[in-house]
C-alpha cells in the first residue's frame, strides 16, 4: 500500500520523560527478562515509586504490629484480668489500623498513577515505533494482530501493574517480617509452619510449567482472531458479494475455538493455584493450633503467643496466596509485554539513514540504472530495468498483472530499496537520500483513495498541514471537487466517516487529487486513478489530473491504454523486465507487445 500524501503527517510529539532506550535486536527470551524490561519503565517515576515503597513498608510493619498487640492484650489483660492501661492499648491498636488503612490507600492511588504512566509511555513508544517501521513489515503482517498488541497486550500489562506490583512488594516484606517474628516467638511452631513449603513449591512448579505456554498461546490466538475480524469487517462488501458469509463464520468459529481452548486450559490450570494455597493455609492453621494448644497446656507458651502465632501463620501463607492468585494475571501480562517488545525490537526504517542527505532544489529528474529487486530471495520481481524520466515529463508504466509496475513505484518512493543497480534523483542515489525528504517532494493518487475520519477540510489539508482555508478551497477547485463539496449541507466542514464512506468513489478520488494539488509535489505517482469510475466523473478526474501533472515529473500506472496516449514515454513491463519503451506512436509502429495490448483493448471497447 502506498502512502497517499506528499508530506508525512506530523503527529503531536508526546515526550514521556526519560523514555528508556529501546534494545534494537535483542528479543526478550524469558519471563524474567521481560519483567526486568517492564521495570525499566516503572523506574521512570522513581520519586513516586519510593513513596509507594515507603507506604508498603509502613503498612506491612503495622500489619505485623497489630496481631502482636492483640496477643499482649490477651496475656496482659484478659488472662490476668488487669484493667490498667487496657483502654490505652485498645486506642493504640485502633490508631495503628487507621494509619495502616491510610498507607494502603495512598500506595494504591500512587501505584495506579505509576502504572498508567508506564502503559502510556509503552503505548506511545509502540505507536511511534509503528511509524518508523518499513512498509515491508506491515505487508507481511495482519493489521488487526498489530492492533491487538497496542490495545489488548498493553491493557494486560496495565491491569497487572495496577494491582500486582504492590502485592509483590508487600508480600515479600510481610513474609520477611512474619518469619522473623515467628522464629523469635517459637522456633518449633515456625518449623511446623514451614513444612508446607515443599508441597507449595512442587505444586507451583507443576502448574507454572504448563500455564506459561498456555498464556502465550492464548495471546497469539487472540491476536490472530483480532486480525481476522479486522480483515473480515474491512472486506465485508466482498464477503457479501461472493456469498462467503458461512465460510467466514466457520473460520471465525475455528479460530474462536482455538482461543477458547487455550483460554480454558490456561485459566483452569492457573485456577489450581489459589485452591492449593487455601488448602495449605487451612492445613497450616490446623497444625499450628493443635501443636500450640499442646504446648500451652504444658506451659511452654502462653495463650497470647498461640493467638499471635496462628495469626502470623495466616500472614505467612496469605502473601503466598496473594501471589498465587495474581500469577495467572502476571503470566498473561508478561506474554503481552513480550509481544509488545518484539515490535519495539524491530529495526526502524531510519536506522540506515544516519549519513543520508536532504534533497535541495528538487528538479525531478529520475534515472533507473540497471535496477533489480526481489521481495523473496528465490523470485525476482524486476530485473535490470533502466530508463530516464526528465523533469516535468510524464512516464506511463504498463504491463500485465504481476509485471512489476507497483514494485517500481515502491522502489522510487523508497518503501523498498533495490537489490542491485541504483535509482538517481537529480543525480543523487536514492539510498543516500533521507526518506522523509524524498517523500515530501512526492504525492500519490491511488486507485483506492484513503480518507480519514474528519471534515473534508481536514482531509484535503492532510497534504499540507499549514495550508490556509483559502488554499484548501483553491486546491479543491483545481481538482473539480469544489462544486460537489458546496452542495453538501456543511460544505467543507462536512464530517466524513472512516475511509470516507458516505460519498462516492469518484468524489473520494477528487478529494485525493485536491490533497495532492495542495501539497504541490515535484514528483507525482498516479496508480489507476480513474479505474472503476463512471465516464462523466472520469472526465472531471482526467481534467483535474492534467492540471496536477502540469510541470511535474509524473509516473502513471495504467491498464487502460487510452488514458496514457499523451505520455512523454511509455515503459512496457513483462515478467519484471522492461521489454519496450517509447511514445505511444513509436510503440505502435514497432508492432510489438504494446501494439498487441492496445489493439486487444480497442477491440474490447468497440465490442
Amino acid at each position: 500500500m502506498f502512502k497517499e500524501l506528499s508530506k508525512p503527517f506530523s503527529y503531536p510529539r508526546i515526550k514521556p520523560e526519560n523514555v528508556p532506550p529501546k534494545k534494537k535486536k535483542e528479543k526478550p527470551k524469558n519471563w524474567f527478562g521481560t519483567i526486568t524490561r517492564v521495570w525499566s519503565y516503572l523506574s521512570l517515576k522513581k520519586g513516586l515509586l519510593i513513596l509507594v515503597l515507603l507506604m508498603v513498608v509502613l503498612s506491612s510493619f503495622l500489619g505485623l504490629l497489630g496481631p502482636y498487640l492483640i496477643g499482649m492484650v490477651i496475656d496482659d489483660y484478659i488472662v490476668t484480668k488487669e484493667s490498667g492501661g487496657f483502654i490505652q492499648l485498645l486506642i493504640a491498636l485502633a490508631f495503628i489500623y487507621l494509619i495502616q488503612s491510610a498507607a494502603l490507600l495512598l500506595q494504591n492511588v500512587w501505584m495506579i498513577g505509576i502504572a498508567q504512566h508506564t502503559v502510556f509511555t509503552m503505548r506511545t513508544q509502540l505507536f511511534r515505533h509503528f511509524h518508523s517501521l518499513p512498509i515491508s513489515y506491515f505487508d507481511k503482517r495482519q493489521h488487526g494482530e498489530l492492533m491487538s498488541r497496542v490495545t489488548n497486550d498493553i491493557e494486560n500489562v496495565s491491569s497487572t501493574l495496577n494491582s500486582s506490583v504492590i502485592q509483590i512488594f508487600s508480600s515479600i516484606l510481610t513474609l520477611a517480617g512474619t518469619i522473623s517474628v515467628m522464629l523469635w516467638l517459637s522456633p518449633l511452631l515456625t518449623l511446623i509452619t514451614f513444612a508446607i513449603i515443599p508441597i507449595m513449591y512442587f505444586g507451583m512448579r507443576w502448574i507454572t510449567n504448563r500455564t506459561g505456554k498456555l498464556f502465550k498461546e492464548q495471546q497469539r490466538n487472540l491476536g490472530d482472531l483480532n486480525g481476522f475480524i479486522e480483515e473480515t469487517i474491512s472486506g465485508q462488501r466482498i464477503v457479501k458479494t461472493f456469498s462467503q458469509e458461512e465460510r467466514v463464520i466457520s473460520e471465525f468459529l475455528e479460530k474462536g475455538k482455538r482461543l477458547k481452548a487455550a483460554g480454558f486450559w490456561a485459566q483452569t490450570i492457573s485456577g489450581f493455584i489459589p485452591k492449593l494455597m487455601n488448602m495449605l493455609n487451612n492445613l497450616s492453621f490446623a497444625v499450628v493450633a493443635l501443636v500450640g494448644g499442646i504446648l500451652a497446656l504444658n506451659g511452654a507458651v502462653t495463650i497470647g503467643v498461640i493467638v499471635i502465632f496462628t495469626e502470623y501463620s495466616r500472614q505467612f501463607t496469605r502473601p503466598l496466596n496473594e501471589l498465587a492468585n495474581q500469577f495467572n494475571t502476571i503470566l498473561s501480562a508478561v506474554a503481552g509485554a513480550e509481544r509488545v517488545f518484539e515490535i519495539l525490537d524491530e529495526e526502524e526504517e531510519v536506522f540506515d539513514e544516519k549519513e543520508a542527505v536532504n534533497l535541495q532544489e528538487v528538479k525531478g529528474e529520475v534515472v533507473f540504472s540497471d535496477v533489480s529487486f526481489a521481495y523473496e530471495d528465490d523470485q525476482q520481481t524486476i530485473e535490470h530495468v533502466s530508463f530516464r524520466a526528465s523533469p516535468g515529463e510524464t512516464t506511463a508504466i504498463v504491463g500485465p498483472t504481476g509485471a512489476g509496475k507497483t514494485t517500481m513505484i515502491n522502489l522510487l518512493s523508497r518503501f523498498y530499496d533495490p537489490d542491485s543497480g541504483e535509482i538517481l534523483i537529480d543525480g543523487t542515489p536514492s539510498i543516500t537520500i533521507r526518506r522523509s525528504s524524498l517523500r515530501e517532494h512526492m504525492a500519490f493518487v491511488l486507485q483506492d483513495p484513503f480518507l480519514f475520519k474528519g471534515t473534508i477540510m481536514e482531509n484535503i489539508r492532510y497534504g499540507r498541514l499549514d495550508a490556509s482555508d483559502e488554499e484548501v478551497m483553491n486546491a479543491a477547485k483545481e481538482a473539480n471537487a469544489h462544486s460537489f463539496i458546496m452542495k453538501m449541507k456543511e460544505g467543507y466542514q462536512t464530517v466524513l466517516t472512516q475511509e470516507g464512506s458516505g460519498i462516492s468513489q469518484g468524489q473520494k478520488q477528487l478529494l485525493s487529487i485536491a490533497r495532492a494539488i495542495l501539497s504541490s509535489p515535484v514528483m507525482l505517482v498516479l496508480d489507476e486513478a480513474t479505474s472503476s469510475i463512471d465516464t462523466i466523473t472520469e472526465l472531471k478526474i482526467q481534467e483535474a489530473l492534467q492540471r496536477l501533472m502540469k510541470g511535474r515529473t509524473s509516473f502513471v500506472i495504467a491498464h487502460r491504454l487510452n488514458t496514457i496516449q499523451k505520455a512523454d514515454q511509455i515503459l512496457v513491463l513483462e515478467n519484471g523486465a522492461l521489454i519496450e519503451s517509447g511514445s505511444h506512436e513509436s510503440l505502435l509502429k514497432q508492432k510489438g507487445f504494446y501494439y498487441g495490448l492496445y489493439h486487444s483493448q480497442l477491440k474490447e471497447e468497440t465490442g
